[in-house]
């Protein structure tokens, strides 16, 4: 019966897409994989069970989809109010013009540079997991606010999406100041480079499924390799803390250089990802008690059985 609860929300999921007309591969793909984990052996069943929510935020975000513009209107999009306050604190002069880093990077650009900050936003959900698999192997309890604190991420992160929807930059530089609604999500002028570099169309593919083009703020890339570096800091030996956080470093400076996110939306992205690292560990502490913690009272039930 567990295994089969494990696997409900993906063969559910699945079935409710193709029930809709929306089935893809990727649907088919997840159920397959959670079936194939969950039944394969135990320890595949448990690496699963550990990163379950990582899975649950995939399903979530794609759910999503249908319900984009619910209590969206032009009025609630935040973008030039969002690009004034990104010029007065983030701001930068060049000769006597006042401008933000997108608006100087929007045209000094190089081909190399493209194609380094693509590789953090091409790798992150595969860095999360890798991540995941390392601290079920070094630090089981890590894992878990690893992957829970994914998920209350994303939930956090969507939610602001409704309260907060925001355009990314490089919207501004296509349309102005202008709201369009109707507005397909986009991988934006910079990724586009690297997609017609490499002959593929990896980011439009990604980035044409998203549910929102006003999903700027916060930034949840910047969130995602924060909320790594933070959780597994114990875990992780000075080269790995050394990788994180040159990987985290990097997709700061992607974000801006691909004109995908404000300034103001890194730091508000970051300071999500330590304020749930903060209360996964706080949770795991009053609701989690381990072997150590339990170990007085099971030497006190031994005393008392042999009296």
């Amino acid at each position: 019966m567990r295994k089969l609860l494990l696997i409900a929300p993906f063969v559910l999921y699945m079935a409710y897409s193709a029930l809709r007309h929306d089935l893809r591969p990727e649907h088919v793909l997840l159920a397959v994989v959670a079936v194939v984990l969950v039944f394969a052996h135990d320890r595949t069943r448990q690496i699963f069970e550990g990163l379950l929510p990582l899975g649950l935020v995939g399903v979530l975000y794609d759910a999503m989809r249908p319900y984009q513009q619910l209590g969206l209107s032009v009025e609630r999009v935040h973008l030039c109010d969002l690009r004034a306050l990104e010029l007065r604190f983030f701001g930068i002069t060049v000769g006597d013009q006042r401008m933000t880093l997108h608006d100087w990077f929007f045209v000094h650009h190089t081909p190399a540079v493209d194609l380094y900050c693509a590789i953090p936003y091409a790798t992150f959900v595969l860095v999360t997991v890798a991540c995941g698999i390392f601290l079920y192997v070094k630090d089981r309890p890590a894992m878990f606010r690893l992957a829970w604190g994914f998920f209350l991420l994303n939930l956090l992160g969507f939610t602001t999406y409704h309260l907060l929807p925001a355009a990314p930059p490089w919207y501004f530089h296509s349309h102005g100041c202008v709201v369009d609604l109707a507005t397909h999500a986009s991988e934006g002028p910079a990724l586009m480079r690297v997609d017609h570099m490499l002959g593929v169309a990896y980011f439009h593919g990604m980035y044409g499924k998203a549910a929102s083009v006003f999903g700027a703020l916060p930034s949840l890339h910047c969130a995602y390799p924060l909320l790594v570096l933070l959780t597994g800091w114990k875990a992780f030996g000075w080269k790995l803390r050394a990788a994180s956080a040159f990987y985290y470093v990097s997709m700061v400076f992607s974000a801006i250089y691909l004109d995908h996110h404000w300034v103001i939306d890194a730091l508000l992205g970051s300071s999500y990802a330590a304020l749930v690292t903060a209360l996964m560990a706080i949770a795991q502490r009053v609701f989690v008690r381990t072997p150590a913690q339990r170990a007085p009272e099971l030497a006190s039930g031994l005393l008392e059985s042999e009296t």
